[in-house]
C-alpha cells in the first residue's frame, strides 16, 4: 500500500479504490487524531453532488460517530465553505468528501483541523498510521456521536450547533469579503455542475452582478463532464453569446476559478493572481508585498511582479503547501495557476467564488476590462504533457530521466525551465517545460514524455 494521503486528501475511484470501508476508517482515524482530549467533539461533513459522495458521506458519518464525535451535516457545499464552517461551529475537524477536478467516477476525502485549516504531513502520516493498524476507540452508550443535518434528523446535538441558513450564512461571508458592489458587470459562471452551483450564482447576484449561470443542474453523474475550470469552451462561447463583461469557472468543489474576458480568451490563475497582488498593493494589503506561488507558475508572472517591486515566493506544487508558507511568512495572498487562489485573512483554503468575486470587485474598482487588467503578464510558452505510469515515485527518480532533464536545462539556460514531478492525484508524470520559443519548448517537453513512457 503507497502512501494514503496525496496532495490533496486522499483520493481514488469510488467504491474500488476509495470505498465506504477505507472512508469510514480515515474518518474514525481522524478523529482519534483531531478529537482526542474533547470531551463532545463535533466535526463538520460536507460534500459536492457526485452519486458515490452519498454512499461515502455515510461511511465517513459512520466512522465519526462510531469514535464518538458529533456531526454536522451541511450536504452540498464548497470545499472553501465547509472549512469556513468548521472555524464557525468550532469544530475540531471538518470532512469534504469530494475529488475535486476529476471526473465523475473519483471520489475523495479532504479533512481539515480545527479553525478549518489543512493537515500538515505529520498530522497525516499519524492518521495513516492508525488506518493501516485498524485501532480505533470505540465508546458505547451515551458516547456514540450524534448527527444533526439541514433538516434536523435528530435534534440532539446541542442548540449552538443549528443549522439553519448555513448556505445563506456562507454568502454572505463572501459578500462581507468582497467590499464592493458589483451592479454593472455581467458574468457567465460555470458551475460544472458541481458544489457551487447553488451558492456560487447566489454570491454573485447577491453582490450586485448580472448573472448567467451555466452548468448549474447537477445530477450527480454530470459533474465535470467537459465543463467547469478544466473545459473552458463552454463559458467562453456563453460569454460571447450574451455580450458578458467576463465569465468565471469553477471545478466540482468550487475551489478553483478560472476565467475568460469578453471576447472569450482565457485568464489563467498567474493572471488572476497578478492582478489581485497588484491590487492589494496599491492599497498596502499585500503583506511584505509578496505574492506565493507554486513552482508551476509561469516566468511571466514572476517578470510582471518584480517590475511592481513584489517578491514572488515559490512552493512546492499544491495549495495546501501554498497555504503552510502563506502562514509561516505571514503573507496575505497566494494561488496555483490552475486557479487555487487563497486570501488568509478570509479563509483557510482556495476559494473560487471569493476569486471571482474579488476579480470583479477590482474590475469595478478601476473600470477596466479584465483582459487589460491581465496584460500585465506576458505569459512565456509553456508545455506541459502528463504521461501515465504504473509507478510515479519509481519513475521521478529513475536516474536515466533525471539525466535527461538536467541535459534539457543546459540546453536553455537562462530562456526558460524545466519542471518533472508525480501528480499528487493521479498515477501520472508532468512534465512542463517553458522557453522564449515554443517550439523549442514542445520539442524538449515531448522528447521528455517519451523518456517517462519508455520506463
Amino acid at each position: 500500500m503507497g502512501r494514503l494521503f496525496g496532495t490533496d486528501g486522499v483520493r481514488g475511484l469510488a467504491n474500488e479504490g476509495l470505498g465506504p470501508e477505507l472512508a469510514l476508517h480515515v474518518a474514525a482515524a481522524a478523529a482519534e487524531v483531531l478529537a482526542r482530549g474533547r470531551r463532545r467533539a463535533v466535526a463538520v461533513v460536507g460534500r459536492d453532488p457526485r452519486a458515490s459522495g452519498e454512499m461515502l458521506e455515510a461511511a465517513v458519518t459512520a466512522g465519526l460517530t462510531a469514535a464518538g464525535v458529533d456531526v454536522l451535516s451541511v450536504g452540498v457545499l464548497p470545499t472553501p465553505a465547509v472549512a469556513y464552517l468548521t472555524a464557525v461551529y468550532d469544530a475540531c475537524l471538518g470532512v469534504m468528501i469530494s475529488a475535486s477536478h476529476n471526473p465523475m467516477p473519483d471520489n475523495g476525502i479532504k479533512i481539515f483541523a480545527a479553525g478549518g485549516h489543512k493537515l500538515d504531513d505529520a498530522v497525516e502520516d499519524r492518521i495513516e498510521e492508525l488506518v493501516r493498524r485498524r485501532e480505533f476507540i470505540r465508546p458505547t452508550g451515551a458516547g456514540i456521536g450524534r448527527v444533526l443535518s439541514q433538516s434536523g434528523a435528530d435534534g440532539h446535538v446541542d442548540d449552538h450547533y443549528s443549522l439553519a441558513g448555513t448556505h445563506e450564512r456562507y454568502v454572505e461571508h463572501l459578500i462581507e469579503a468582497t467590499g464592493r458592489d458589483l451592479s454593472g458587470l455581467s458574468v457567465v459562471v460555470d458551475c460544472a455542475h458541481g458544489a457551487a452551483s447553488d451558492v456560487g450564482p447566489a454570491a454573485y447576484r447577491e453582490a450586485g452582478a448580472r448573472v448567467v449561470a451555466i452548468n448549474a443542474e447537477p445530477n450527480g453523474l454530470n459533474i465535470n463532464d467537459r465543463c467547469g475550470s478544466t473545459h473552458l469552451d463552454q463559458v467562453q462561447q456563453a460569454v460571447r453569446d450574451h455580450g458578458a463583461d467576463l465569465g468565471l469557472a469553477h471545478d466540482g468543489d468550487a475551489d478553483r476559478c478560472l476565467a475568460v474576458d469578453a471576447a472569450g480568451e482565457i485568464i489563467d490563475g498567474d493572471a488572476i493572481m497578478a492582478i489581485l497582488a497588484l491590487a492589494m498593493h496599491e492599497t498596502g494589503a499585500l503583506a511584505h508585498d509578496t505574492l506565493v506561488a507554486t513552482v508551476m507558475s509561469n516566468l511571466g508572472l514572476h517578470i510582471a511582479m518584480r517590475s511592481a517591486g513584489i517578491t514572488v515566493r515559490t512552493t512546492a506544487v499544491g495549495d495546501r503547501y501554498v497555504l503552510e508558507e502563506l502562514r509561516r511568512g505571514g503573507f496575505a495572498l497566494g494561488g496555483e495557476q490552475s486557479g487555487h487562489v487563497v486570501f488568509p485573512a478570509f479563509g483557510t483554503t482556495g476559494d473560487g467564488v471569493l476569486t471571482g468575486l474579488k476579480l470583479m470587485a477590482r474590475m469595478a474598482q478601476t473600470g477596466r476590462g479584465i483582459a487589460e487588467l491581465a496584460s500585465v503578464v506576458q505569459t512565456v510558452p509553456q508545455v506541459l504533457v502528463n504521461v501515465p505510469v504504473a509507478d510515479k515515485a519509481v519513475v521521478a527518480v529513475a536516474p536515466d530521466l533525471l539525466e535527461a532533464v538536467a541535459e534539457a536545462e543546459r540546453t536553455l539556460g537562462d530562456t526558460g525551465r524545466v519542471l518533472l514531478r508525480p501528480s499528487g492525484t493521479e498515477d501520472l508524470i508532468r512534465v512542463m517545460v517553458e522557453a522564449t520559443d515554443h517550439d523549442r519548448a514542445r520539442t524538449l517537453a515531448d522528447d521528455l514524455a517519451k523518456r517517462v513512457a519508455a520506463l
